[in-house]
């Protein structure tokens, strides 16, 4: 880790929070509202937080999986993600999420108008805004933590 952690403090409850309050409560209230006020599928939704986990090289983010009412995705959705151009299993819009999360992440210069002629006749305006500010919450956040090592000592609840 490269941030001194208190003994006793929980990393990210302590850089976040008590470390930089009024940016860290911010940036945790965007990254959770992410999760309460989407209104994409979960297997897009999964789809495109996953490989932004995978090109982050997030532990935390990578063992993560967004429960809603008790539904997840199921175990081998991450090697479907990471074989995205080539698996059945996935829909068109969770295809174009994990597409739209690769691009935003890696070459957002090249998203050229073949893709949003693709992007916008399966997703609407606000799903596309929607899932741009989510993607962008884990870029941010899930590479904070990577670079920081927090990752690598949170653990998830229950484990």
């Amino acid at each position: 880790m490269r941030i001194d952690i208190p003994e006793g403090q929980e990393p990210i409850g302590y850089v976040w929070g008590d470390m930089v309050p009024g940016i860290g409560m911010a940036a945790a209230n965007f990254s959770l509202s992410v999760y309460a006020h989407t209104t994409l599928g979960l297997r897009e939704f999964e789809a495109a937080r996953l490989r932004i986990a995978q090109i982050n090289g997030c532990l935390f983010c990578l063992d993560w999986r967004t429960d809603r009412d008790g539904e997840k995705v199921e175990d081998d959705f991450p090697e479907a993600v990471t074989q995205w151009r080539a698996t059945d299993a996935f829909d068109d819009r969770t295809r174009l999420a994990v597409e739209y999360a690769e691009r935003y992440a890696l070459d957002h210069h090249a998203i050229g108008e073949e893709f949003w002629t693709r992007m916008t006749a399966h997703y609407s305006q606000v799903e596309i805004v929607e899932l741009s500010m989510s993607i962008g919450s884990w870029l941010a956040f899930g590479r904070l933590n990577h670079v920081l090592g927090l990752d690598a000592v949170c653990v998830l609840p229950g484990h």
